[in-house]
């Protein structure tokens, strides 16, 4: 574990929002069980969005979870967050603890390979706490993260370890994009969870 080699404290980020990153929070014996039971227990589905009236289906998955049924609407598709499983509870709980916030739902994505990204964009839908804290959990293949200023195009990459933590908070999501940039390297599977909060 590589906890207490970083500053969690440090903020990637110049100005106009906080990110920061702690780097792996659980053993990779840790990471690898629960990366497999992931895997295989989530209720896995391809996502779904309209853009620009056309209906489309992406190879990436998602499912979504929570305290209760909390519809959650992006890309013009809305989701209803099944009730935690036992290993997203555990992984809840421990970014809890060090982060300092509380959230009541995630969001999973899996990356099958290289080929599946996720392109610029903001968790900044109303159904999400405005200016809240989200904190994105990496298990599986290790990519790289990219931050742009939406001003002035400024941008920042990082890569994105198995079992560590990324937390975004303060005026991040008004004030930057972010993404996962395809790559042709062969990558192994990847598992991303987004702990959020709703407002209910």
């Amino acid at each position: 574990m590589n906890l207490f080699e970083r500053d969690p404290t440090e903020n990637l980020l110049p100005n106009d929002g906080i990110v920061n990153y702690f780097g792996k929070i659980i053993s990779q014996r840790e990471a690898n069980a629960y990366y497999e039971k992931l895997l295989k227990g989530i209720e896995w589905r391809n996502d779904e969005a309209v853009i620009y009236g056309k209906h489309i289906i992406t190879a990436r998955k998602v499912a979504w979870y929570g305290d209760e049924n909390y519809p959650y609407t992006y890309s013009n598709t809305t989701k209803h967050a099944l009730l935690w499983t036992q290993e997203l509870l555990e992984l809840k709980q421990l970014s809890e603890k060090l982060i300092g916030a509380t959230f009541n739902s995630c969001l999973l994505n899996l990356y099958h390979n290289g080929d599946e990204g996720m392109a610029w964009h903001s968790d900044d839908e109303k159904a999400l706490e405005k200016n809240g804290t989200i904190g994105s959990l990496s298990l599986g293949a290790e990519r790289k993260f990219s931050f742009k200023h939406k001003r002035t195009k400024e941008s920042i990459s990082l890569i994105l370890e198995h079992g560590s933590l990324l937390v975004m908070k303060g005026a991040t999501q008004t004030n930057w994009l972010h993404r996962l940039p395809p790559t042709t390297k062969k990558f192994m599977p990847r598992i991303n969870l987004t702990f959020r909060t709703i407002i209910v």
